[in-house]
């Protein structure tokens, strides 16, 4: 990659990793299933003016809508919510290359290689130990619904596969508009309409800073420029970038949310980071070039 898009791809993995930090502030602000929902609400409802019908089978659509939009940031937010450390939360999402590696192999009939195997092994013993540390003080029903959060995200990564997109903005803007319904039906549920017009009635600039975030610096500006890198380079060597996400993560909320980084935390975050990264991305030797198509495969990122 030449230097100034690896600028640009380092600059998604910070916006990514800061993310976390704005999702702990906008759950203190609204309600975890009603902020999740009005995240996808505020880009997708105006974009579907833009990008015509879908160009996708309507079941994968909305698979993908249910496990990366509502499953993953709706358990997300509300692990956040409960207590799970949002530097944390950005280290044990990346279990879903566990998730998805299983799930693919009964669902796709995607084989699993030796070093899979491997790379399997070293991410879990990581997140175990996250586990471990955190049954120190922190509650484990927040770190359950975490790996939940990983888990809803590998099942739309199989719908993801599954549809073979080739307009990928397209698949992505329907996506998105279909995650708001089921979230704000569980809000009412489980957060009550009272305590959502109470949240919708008394915003806040944190709030709204919040929400305008992770819907436009995190979704427009993260994704606009991960698609651009995309269609230039292979996506195996774009894709290595999204695991610096959970560093810019940790550090981020330790500078601006007072979290501890304790030696047991660079040893998980090493273990899954290192684990995630041999099970997912191919070893090649002949050094990657830039492409002149659009890639085709689809890969989830953590935005």
């Amino acid at each position: 990659m030449r230097p100034r898009h690896v600028l640009l791809a380092l600059i998604v993995a910070a916006i990514w990793g800061f993310n976390f930090v704005v999702i702990d502030v906008g759950v203190n602000e609204f309600p975890p299933l009603l902020f999740a929902a009005l995240r996808f609400a505020v880009v997708a409802i105006p974009a579907v003016f833009f990008v015509g019908m879908p160009k996708v089978q309507w079941r994968w659509i909305l698979l993908i809508s249910v496990g990366v939009c509502a499953g993953q940031f709706g358990l997300l937010f509300t692990a956040i919510h409960a207590g799970m450390p949002a530097g944390l939360a950005s280290l044990v999402l990346q279990a879903q290359a566990i998730f998805t590696l299983v799930l693919g192999s009964i669902f796709l009939g995607e084989r699993i290689q030796l070093r899979q195997v491997l790379g399997l092994a070293i991410a879990f013993g990581g997140i175990a130990l996250v586990g471990f540390d955190l049954g120190q003080g922190s509650p484990l029903v927040a770190f359950a619904l975490c790996i939940g959060a990983a888990a809803a995200w590998a099942v739309g990564n199989v719908g993801i596969r599954k549809a073979r997109a080739t307009n990928i903005l397209n698949m992505w803007v329907w996506v998105s508009l279909l995650a708001p319904v089921p979230l704000l039906a569980l809000s009412l549920v489980f957060e009550g309409p009272r305590a959502d017009l109470e949240a919708l009635r008394n915003l806040s600039l944190p709030g709204i800073a919040s929400l305008a975030y992770i819907a436009y610096i995190s979704t427009l500006v993260g994704y606009g420029i991960w698609g651009v890198l995309m269609r230039r380079y292979n996506a195996g060597v774009v894709a290595a970038y999204a695991l610096l996400v959970p560093i810019f993560g940790l550090s981020s909320a330790a500078v601006f949310l007072d979290e501890r980084i304790t030696p047991t935390r660079i040893v998980a975050g090493v273990l899954i980071v290192g684990g995630v990264a041999l099970t997912s991305l191919r070893l090649r030797r002949k050094k990657a070039e830039p492409v002149t198509e659009p890639q085709r495969d689809s890969y989830a990122t953590p935005g």
